[in-house]
């Protein structure tokens, strides 16, 4: 078992075939050895957005600190803020390989699927949600690009809508959003003082602490990828029809598993955190 051990520790990327043939010994023995006596498994690397500086690690741990101190003050903290962000949406965007999984016997043929690409027929959704639903939705008009400019005029909708729609927060929400050029911009926080909003801070190069793309991205697209919709405007039908069909509750645990992932932030000291086994 050392010498197992040793061997494996000299280069993580030898394969049971390769150690076998060093120590001399049948490929059963080593793995046995390796599973059940060592309790070692071989893992594939973790993608990640970045290779993340000790000052941005920092960074993404002082900002969970002080969410969940907001938090602690707060039980309703959550219920004020309002999150947003925008996605490209495709006519035929290809189903992830676990999505075309289909049951067989163990003699059937295994599928096959031909390579397909994503459509260039598309449209982008600017979406903004809170712990109950979607409070706004807009579908960019095509050529229109997200700068500062339109993204004004995005939230100036939103204002407007807010006090339509949830006007017991009228004068209390919280916008949370990334740190893209168009939403720091100095004339979009003139804006947001002037009017008296608060911006929630979203540490750079966080997805796994952005509602949208650990929550609401990924159930979109679930429903969306390996279909054809033909047309923009269908697109944008199917996209409507499924933010109409989330529920009240996948919002409230959505923000629940947001407070969940500040915490792991902060015990993971602001590394990525996602699939690793974090004591909290």
């Amino acid at each position: 078992m050392t010498k197992v051990r040793d061997v494996v520790r000299s280069d993580l990327f030898l394969t049971v075939r390769m150690i076998s043939s060093v120590l001399n010994l049948n490929r059963q023995t080593i793995h046995e050895i390796l599973t059940f006596e060592l309790a070692m498994q071989k893992i594939c690397a973790k993608l990640v957005p970045k290779f993340l500086t000790n000052e941005q690690k920092e960074n993404r741990r002082n900002v969970c600190l002080d969410l969940l101190e907001y938090i602690e003050n707060d039980k309703n903290f959550f219920k004020h803020v309002i999150t947003g962000d925008e996605m490209w949406i495709f006519e035929y965007d290809p189903d992830t390989k676990r999505q075309s999984s289909e049951w067989h016997t163990s003699n059937s043929p295994r599928p096959k699927n031909a390579k397909m690409s994503k459509s260039k027929i598309k449209t982008m959704l600017i979406c903004f949600f809170d712990s109950q639903d979607v409070v706004h939705k807009e579908f960019m008009p095509q050529g229109q690009t997200v700068n500062k400019q339109y993204y004004h005029e995005v939230l100036e909708r939103l204002r407007k809508r807010v006090h339509r729609v949830r006007p017991e927060i009228a004068d209390t929400w919280m916008l949370h959003h990334n740190s893209a050029p168009c939403h720091t911009a100095i004339s979009m926080n003139e804006f947001l003082a002037k009017k008296d909003i608060s911006v929630v801070p979203q540490p750079p190069y966080s997805p796994d602490l952005s509602p949208y793309d650990f929550f609401l991205f990924p159930k979109l697209k679930f429903h969306l990828k390996g279909r054809h919709f033909g047309t923009v405007d269908n697109i944008q039908k199917v996209v409507t029809d499924q933010l109409r069909a989330l529920l009240h509750e996948d919002s409230q645990h959505c923000y629940r598993e947001l407070e969940q992932r500040l915490r792991r932030c902060v015990a993971s000291q602001g590394n990525y955190f996602e699939g690793d086994n974090v004591d909290l």
